[in-house]
């Protein structure tokens, strides 16, 4: 669940204990750094990547405050975690100081950390870390939306828009349609020392071809019939910034050579017009065709796919994605929220349910879909039943493999669906909070134990098919089996 540019910084005078902090911070894949509490304001301003605070004990109050405060000067926006031992939770004598930080703090987790509470707490901060974030040079947080996500693919994403933002290096980005290949142009030009330039789309494919020459190049007056004055065209617009060439794989073989030309030459002129012009553009094209297919058909020049595919970036489509869909949907109804178009929540199983569909639409189809349960329950909480016919699964929800395999080595899949949540919603399997309440970690943990047992019997006793059945590996289920004391058929005791 790490992010390359997101680092927990863990402030606790304990030698100890700040070692164990940060080795539990890495077992679920999530950078931390380490100070104590006289020193942790330089790491913290000597870095720029850290987003949240784990803070621990100070060995007295008077310097946890002191460091509260500090923290909250130098960036109010910054989530802090308290860490609190369960006995210090709500005592009746517990300091003004201590009451004070708890109550001011992000959350807290208890001690000792648990796997479902730490990343509860880091999936909540982050959204909450983005939602505060102020875009640069006053751009649309709205076009970063699809980056939101800790899975493998998107963090590999991020990491190759960090190595070639700051360069001229031309970048190919693949992927299906409603990925966001937008958003990553956007990104790069933004991070680039273009920014302060524009950045000109243009879709080659939604162009007539006997149009796109003067749409990318200009045209002088007269050139053609009903060209009754001079026009810029693209690459013109675009001068010291970036052009993005979107949907490239629709363009025509004629125009295909006069953008190489471009490209070679870093020159062209305008459509009627002998002038050389001067091209400093950085180009950044998508498409999601196969052009390596295009090029063996003849319809797409491979000197121009050479030319282009200098740094190649492939987006994942959503269904290889389906960790972040939890996050996703907590970014689109925070940003329908922060836009005053209304909101809604989803429950657990509404949310499993969406992990369980193949999303041909990807993101784009998860945001039009949210837009939809905003207008059809405002202020509502969604069920399952209530999401529209092609999203429910068809007979019982089954974990999908990609969700199962990122939650291996840690906690049951219903339990890291739930923990990404926000804050109200209802259990998993009941329609409705009973009125007296429950102890939710409890009730997912007998939740848990039921489904087990139902796959060792259905295995007869053998844990390699029930952890088959459980879509997890053979050893997940064997460590879940000692951490709740079950037994193999037949045998006394786990080994």
């Amino acid at each position: 669940m790490s992010n390359p540019s997101s680092t927990v910084l863990i402030i606790e005078e304990d030698t100890q204990k700040r070692q164990i902090y940060k080795s539990i911070l890495e077992f679920v894949e999530q950078e931390g750094r380490i100070t104590d509490c006289r020193h942790w304001k330089e790491t913290l301003t000597q870095s720029n990547t850290i987003s949240v605070i784990l803070l621990g004990d100070c060995g007295n109050d008077e310097t946890l405050r002191k460091v509260f405060d500090g923290v909250t000067e130098i960036d109010p926006n910054l989530p802090i975690i308290r860490i609190v031992e369960k006995s210090k939770k709500i005592p009746k004598d517990q300091s003004e100081i201590e009451n004070f930080i708890q109550s001011e703090c992000f959350n807290h987790i208890d001690l000792p950390l648990k796997y479902t509470q730490l990343t509860d707490a880091l999936h909540q901060a982050t959204v909450f870390r983005l939602s505060k974030e102020k875009p640069r040079d006053g751009r649309s947080t709205e076009l970063f939306r699809s980056l939101v996500g800790n899975s493998r693919s998107v963090r590999a994403v991020r990491e190759m828009m960090a190595q070639v933002a700051d360069s001229e290096a031309t970048v190919l980005i693949l992927g299906e349609s409603g990925t966001g290949k937008e958003v990553v142009a956007r990104n790069l030009h933004y991070n680039s020392s273009r920014r302060n330039k524009p950045f000109v789309p243009v879709n080659c494919g939604a162009i007539p071809s006997d149009l796109l020459e003067s749409e990318l190049f200009g045209h002088e007056k007269g050139a053609f019939t009903g060209a009754i004055s001079a026009r810029q065209g693209r690459f013109e617009l675009a001068q010291g910034g970036t052009l993005f060439l979107d949907e490239i794989g629709d363009m025509s073989l004629h125009m295909q050579v006069k953008l190489l030309r471009v490209l070679q030459e870093r020159t062209f002129e305008r459509v009627g017009s002998n002038k050389t012009i001067k091209a400093d553009v950085r180009i950044i094209a998508a498409t999601h065709r196969n052009l390596e297919e295009h090029i063996s058909k003849g319809s797409f020049r491979e000197d121009l796919f050479y030319r282009l595919n200098v740094f190649p970036i492939e987006m994942p489509p959503l269904y290889e994605r389906l960790d972040d869909i939890p996050l996703l949907v907590n970014e689109l109804i925070a940003r329908m929220e922060a836009e005053k178009r209304g909101s809604v929540r989803l429950t657990p199983s509404a949310v499993m349910a969406l992990c369980q569909y193949r999303w041909p639409g990807n993101v784009r189809e998860l945001a039009n879909l949210i837009e939809r349960l905003v207008i059809m329950y405002p202020y509502g909480v969604v069920d399952i039943s209530d999401l529209p016919e092609k999203f429910r699964p068809k007979g019982k929800i089954v974990i999908a493999d990609e969700i199962a395999e990122e939650s291996a080595h840690s906690t049951s899949v219903v339990e890291k669906i739930v923990s990404q949540q926000l804050y109200d919603q209802q259990p998993l399997s009941t329609p409705r909070l009973p009125s007296e309440g429950l102890d939710l970690k409890e009730h997912l943990s007998n939740l848990e134990i039921d489904l087990i047992k139902q796959a060792l019997s259905d295995a007869e006793g053998v844990v390699a098919h029930a952890a088959k059945r459980l879509k997890m590996r053979r050893t997940t289920l064997v460590e879940k089996l000692r951490k709740y004391g079950l037994q193999r058929q037949g045998e006394s005791s786990m080994v």
